[in-house]
């Protein structure tokens, strides 16, 4: 799938008045029968199968719907359990450029990944009181790099307390091996499959603690397809299964070398020290030589990220690139405003270009992540900064690698949120929790 683009001045982009606030509205049946349609042939080619546990006792709606983030056939599985039930849908607002009116009539609800979006809040809730529909949510925000869950925003509790609806959780199985991000859009043959169950009664939602909800989220949404994989013992037998595997797997464990690795085939060498890696039909890296430092994908991405966390406190961590900008500002297209640099420190995000016209910083405290992704639409990789107003696409020029970035910003708003809370002043114990 591919984004519209056209070549702008910054100044021109400047003019450009933000999109009006629309409400949700309810899908129209032409639409949703259209994409139950188009989903059949990925439905079949998976064997396709899902699995319902408690839902008697979520009702017949409206519930929130939330689901794991693993390929782009999550939207065709959703349309395949729920179908002919009208739901929206909460999708990133990039996805409305050149097709508002379609996103619109098929019920999405626009949202800027990781920047604080309040309205969100009141079309949710315009969704489910006024119009009396479900709304499905990706609360990872973004796919999976790794196999495992991506953070959840905190205060989700007191989101479902506001809400009172029955919460309806999605949980796939398959879909990730399918089509990982990090494997240049090429599809596997794998079966798919999900769990659907009422997570949460209205009840349960009224009697709980907010706190105590966001236990339960952080419980539903733990996974690791990798480990699946390996224990059903479930075959990925194409032979391009390591390609594009150096997306997450940037830094090599025996050299220390950044940005040397490379997945192809089915093998992950690194041109530094010339260490490679097997990865088998299981998902199993095992070294074609000597030692086998990681054979278990998220160790090793785990790894990354607790280097990445000790360069952070070092005071060493710097991420820079020329990178070619993209703004969004309205839903007509993103426009292309020319180069720019990139840096990245513990401080945040900085961004220059456009003659110097353009110098947007972003403290590393505005969110607990950050939009970071692969292939983004066929373009390429890219790291996406901004706020409310407008969203930069920086698509690096120089080979760094966006995962690392995405890690840092996690784990710098990790440790500032740490250093916050241990300046607070102490206060009285507060309540214990209610149980059940």
């Amino acid at each position: 799938m591919k984004i519209k683009r056209k070549n702008r001045s910054f100044d021109e982009i400047l003019s450009i008045p933000a999109p009006a606030h629309r409400r949700p509205q309810k899908p129209w049946m032409l639409f949703r029968c259209l994409i139950r349609v188009l989903s059949i042939p990925d439905m079949l080619a998976t064997s396709f199968t899902f699995t319902k546990h408690r839902m008697e006792e979520a009702g017949e709606g409206p519930y929130l719907i939330l689901m794991n983030h693993s390929s782009f056939i999550d939207l065709k599985i959703a349309y395949r359990i729920f179908f002919p039930k009208p739901f929206c849908i909460v999708c990133t607002s990039d996805g409305f450029v050149g097709k508002n009116w379609l996103m619109r009539k098929l019920g999405c609800i626009p949202t800027r990944k990781f920047v604080t979006d309040i309205g969100l809040i009141g079309d949710i809730l315009h969704a489910i009181r006024k119009e009396r529909l479900s709304v499905l949510m990706f609360p990872e925000a973004s796919y999976s790099f790794d196999g495992t869950a991506t953070p959840l925003p905190r205060r989700l509790g007191k989101l479902l307390k506001k809400l009172d609806v029955p919460v309806v959780m999605v949980k796939t199985e398959g879909a990730f091996l399918r089509n990982p991000l990090y494997n240049e859009l090429q599809q596997r043959k794998v079966k798919v499959s999900a769990e659907v169950s009422c997570l949460l009664t209205r009840e349960e939602i009224q009697t709980l603690p907010a706190d105590r909800l966001d236990e339960i989220l952080d419980e539903a949404f733990t996974f690791d397809h990798f480990a699946t994989q390996k224990e059903k013992q479930i075959p990925v037998a194409e032979e391009f299964r390591a390609d594009g595997l150096e997306r997450i797997l940037y830094r090599c464990p025996h050299c220390q070398a950044e940005g040397t690795t490379l997945g192809k085939g089915t093998r992950l060498t690194c041109s530094a020290c010339g260490k490679e890696y097997q990865m088998d039909i299981f998902g199993v890296l095992s070294a074609t030589d000597g030692r086998t430092a990681f054979s278990h994908i998220p160790d090793w991405y785990r790894w990354e990220r607790e280097t990445v966390r000790e360069e952070i406190l070092r005071g060493t961590y710097r991420i820079e690139s020329d990178v070619e900008i993209g703004i969004m500002a309205d839903y007509k297209a993103i426009y292309m405003v020319g180069k720019g640099h990139l840096t990245h420190t513990a401080e945040g995000f900085t961004l220059t270009g456009c003659d110097g016209k353009l110098h947007y910083i972003q403290p590393a405290q505005n969110s607990y992540s950050l939009y970071a992704d692969y292939f983004w639409y066929e373009v390429g990789d890219v790291i996406c900064i901004g706020n409310h107003q407008r969203l930069y696409y920086c698509f690096p020029l120089d080979k760094i690698p966006v995962a690392k970035a995405r890690l840092a910003a996690e784990e710098i708003f990790k440790i500032a949120r740490a250093e916050k809370k241990a300046d607070r002043p102490e206060t009285a114990p507060s309540p214990a929790p209610l149980s059940v």
